[in-house]
């Protein structure tokens, strides 16, 4: 069966357009995985070491805080990884150029807090950026 001469224009205008969808699509970020880790993943162990780096070089306390406890994270692989990271926090006696021998703060000083971390990361190149940080009193 050939197609009538008014037919090709409308024909290649459709497969043009099919074209140009899938290549959008191809461009979005798809998902390949999501998946609970353990903490003492190697690229984990880094990108924790960088968060906490971060936070207490953007904190406004006196005092520099430490990880108590990770409570979960996941890796998420798309065309770059991502490490969610859920913990708590607490302030230490160290202030912010000390960095050795860092005791938890007891007593009036004592605080924790619970935070939530997205991190873009490209572990073989050392980098991270945050995606997002929420944190709120424990």
């Amino acid at each position: 069966m050939m197609a009538r001469p008014w037919q090709t224009p409308q024909l290649l205008l459709a497969i043009l357009v099919a074209l140009v969808a899938l290549t959008h699509q191809e461009r979005r970020k798809t998902f390949m995985s999501v998946e609970e880790v353990p903490v003492s993943e190697p690229h984990v162990i880094a990108t924790l070491q960088f968060v906490i780096n971060d936070f207490n070089k953007k904190s406004d306390d006196k005092y520099n805080f430490r990880i108590v406890r990770v409570l979960k994270v996941w890796k998420q692989v798309t065309d770059h990884m991502e490490y969610h990271v859920n913990m708590e926090m607490r302030r230490t006696t160290c202030q912010k150029l000390e960095t050795t021998n860092c005791m938890f703060q007891e007593g009036e000083l004592y605080k924790q807090i619970e935070c939530f971390y997205s991190v873009f990361v490209v572990p073989w190149f050392e980098k991270y950026k945050i995606l997002n940080k929420n944190c709120t009193d424990g």
